[in-house]
């Protein structure tokens, strides 16, 4: 069974004061795929810790890894400058999709700056904190995320 891994990246929710409404729906959507998840990781906005926990969960054996939140314009949003600190091949087809699905049902989403990438054996994408987004999001990930883990470990096209 291939392991998953969900980080929520939120000050508020780090800090108690706002519960994770996006990181349950992604572990859902992941777990009634088969997946191997256990519950969400909660961390604060930052690079450092974004950048952190991604490596704590590739530590974990995470081989796909799908951030919630801090993917926007805001000072404190810096979820993809974290990811790009631990990403080694950018995957921007990815991010491309799921900004493009999005805009249909919410024109706002063309601001969220997520990325998707590869490091080693594992997948990194980036998602937006609303759970809408976030229950949109994961299938399109969850259509390409076995063909990406197989091309990593040296199967063919």
């Amino acid at each position: 069974m291939r392991r998953a891994e969900v980080i929520t990246v939120s000050d508020r929710s780090a800090a108690g004061v706002r519960e994770d409404a996006s990181g349950p729906v992604a572990v859902g959507l992941l777990r009634d795929a088969g997946w191997s998840c256990g519950d969400a990781r909660i961390v604060a906005d930052g690079v450092d810790s974004v950048e952190g926990a991604l490596r704590a969960a590739l530590a974990d054996g995470a081989q796909l890894i799908v951030t919630t939140g801090g993917t926007g314009l805001s000072p404190r949003d810096q979820t993809p400058e974290g990811t790009a600190r631990v990403i080694q091949r950018e995957v921007p087809g990815i991010a491309e999709a799921l900004r493009r699905e999005g805009a249909g049902e919410k024109p706002a989403i063309m601001l969220t700056r997520g990325r998707a990438g590869v490091t080693g054996s594992a997948l990194i994408v980036n998602l937006p904190g609303k759970p809408a987004a976030v229950a949109s999001g994961v299938p399109l990930v969850l259509s390409v995320a076995a063909h990406i883990l197989d091309q990593l470990a040296g199967g063919d096209h």
